[in-house]
């Protein structure tokens, strides 16, 4: 089943202190929009700092599920244990807590206009830390192709907008892997915004994908209709090291989770989603 795809027009925004009807006009017609300089260096390595504090206690402690959500396990360059993706990191440091509280986030609701949006703290996955390395015993080097929308009709709702929003904390040039998408197909109908594509099992470049040259500190917000996908970096090792967090913008009922929620179907499906 082909894709429609949309004309790419590759452009970068700042974010001020509202969105433009330009970046609204520019979201609508390509499903994602990158901010440059969103967060600084410094601020990059305060957030990496507190992820390894958050990984270091739940290795320690033998954590291996958050919130009923599964974390992902690999190995870092010196062969030791690591968490490649981490969830609901804003439960576990107050400094990622209060970044989710920064009003630049509302900002973004403006994006699922007319539906009403919140940020996603105690919903979904929370704060999401995506931690790729391509290396032996890594168990997150790339992502295959899929929409987010799924994962709606998994938990037996309609599917409904939502944005996933990317805080960038390493550079990554598109000659290092990382983001790929299909511009437009966040206007598809239902059948091919389910059966486009094999959802999480192909992983082949698109002719008609397109990349990010990202810098650290960039954010990036795509529609969670919009197909995408993760490259694997051509490098090994500490040269193909990429980390972003991401967060959840989100419509529909408040359901939040907790300690006693139960671990969503999809999830039998994690070993797929990385090969």
């Amino acid at each position: 089943m082909k894709t429609a795809i949309t004309k790419f027009e590759p452009k970068t925004f700042t974010l001020g202190d509202q969105i433009t009807q330009e970046q609204k006009d520019y979201f609508k017609k390509f499903g994602v929009i990158q901010f440059k300089k969103f967060i600084t260096p410094e601020t990059a390595d305060l957030f990496i700092s507190e992820l390894a504090k958050i990984e270091k206690t739940w290795l320690a402690e033998g954590v291996e599920k958050v919130n009923g959500i599964p974390l992902k396990f690999g190995n870092d360059p010196e062969g030791n244990k690591m968490i490649q993706r981490m969830c609901f990191t804003n439960k576990y440091s107050t400094v990622l807590a209060e970044f989710l509280k920064d009003p630049r986030f509302n900002l973004l609701l403006a994006f699922l206009s007319p539906y009403d949006g919140r940020i996603s703290e105690d919903e979904k996955d929370g704060l999401v830390f995506n931690h790729y390395i391509n290396q032996p015993n890594s168990k997150f080097t790339q992502m295959g192709w899929h929409t987010d929308s799924p994962r709606d009709l998994f938990l037996g709702q309609r599917i409904l907008p939502m944005l996933n929003v990317g805080i960038h904390l390493d550079d990554c040039p598109s000659s290092n892997g990382g983001l790929r998408v299909l511009p437009g197909t966040q206007n598809q109908g239902v059948l091919k915004l389910l059966f486009g594509k094999k959802q999480f099992i192909d992983h082949r470049p698109d002719p008609k994908e397109i990349a990010f040259e990202i810098e650290r500190g960039d954010l990036t917000i795509h529609d969670g209709r919009l197909w995408h996908r993760v490259q694997v970096s051509p490098n090994f090792g500490e040269k193909s090291r990429r980390r972003v967090m991401y967060v959840p913008i989100i419509t529909g009922k408040f359901k939040p989770k907790s300690a006693n929620s139960k671990t969503p179907f999809y999830h039998r499906f994690a070993k797929v989603v990385t090969k």
